[in-house]
């Protein structure tokens, strides 16, 4: 999808991306930055996060936020204690972006391992379960929230031995429907976004052997989460974006 961002279009807004470390995580946050957002970074790896901070300090926009947040580790208490941080440092919560996911290992189905299983569903589904749960109070204080699940390809569409990767996401698209519905006739707004095939660590992992030069970068595909951050989308809800077609 191709969307021109005003320069003004985050001005005043509060995001929260996980998985901010890294790949389309990383760009998106700094993109929010330039376009005026107060970003919040959550991620596993603090070193990354101090990075893409120190990258948002030299535009010499709004400062930045770490959250140091293991998605795999963090219990239901974390996420109430996270809830309660966000709202009494920024007081509201304009868009969230559920960036973090887990591939696992690719493999037959009777081969698959309950503890990765596990891990997967904890990481791509149950951590974002939780702090949309103990977020939503805190972005009904926005005039108009967004909330962004990443789906994929294998979301919509199951594909040989992507079992718990390909589950979750489906699982992911199903929440994101569940709470569109559900607060169809309010101030808040889900959707999702394929980002479809990217350059990142996680594609690099699952095509070991993969021509990267054919693959967008992380920039390159930007433009839709932009679009369902900023106002103009603030009807929009309960729909999957494949973030690579054009419209």
């Amino acid at each position: 999808m191709h969307y021109e961002a005003p320069d003004n279009l985050l001005d005043n807004k509060t995001i929260l991306i996980t998985g901010a470390g890294d790949g389309i995580g990383k760009a998106l946050a700094i993109k929010c930055a330039e376009l005026g957002a107060e970003v919040i970074l959550l991620g596993r790896t603090v070193k990354k996060l101090e990075a893409v901070y120190d990258q948002i300090a030299a535009l010499n926009k709004k400062s930045a936020a770490i959250l140091p947040v293991d998605l795999n580790g963090a219990t239901e208490e974390h996420y109430s204690d996270l809830a309660d941080t966000v709202l009494r440092e920024y007081g509201k919560l304009d868009g969230l972006v559920h960036n973090a996911s887990q591939l696992g290992v690719l493999s037959p189905f009777k081969q698959i391992e309950s503890k990765m299983w596990n891990e997967v569903m904890q990481t791509n589904l149950t951590s974002a379960f939780l702090m949309t749960k103990y977020l939503i109070p805190v972005l009904e204080k926005a005039p108009h929230a967004s909330t962004i699940f990443t789906s994929s390809g294998v979301g919509n569409k199951g594909r040989a031995y992507w079992g718990p990767y390909s589950v979750s996401k489906f699982a992911t698209e199903g929440m994101m429907q569940v709470l569109a519905d559900e607060y169809e006739n309010s101030t808040l707004r889900f959707n999702a976004i394929n980002p479809g095939a990217t350059k990142t660590a996680m594609r690099a992992s699952a095509f070991p052997a993969e021509d990267t030069s054919i693959l967008k970068t992380p920039d390159e595909v930007l433009s839709v989460y932009l679009y369902l951050l900023g106002d103009r989308s603030m009807v929009v809800t309960g729909n999957r974006y494949n973030a690579q077609d054009k419209y």
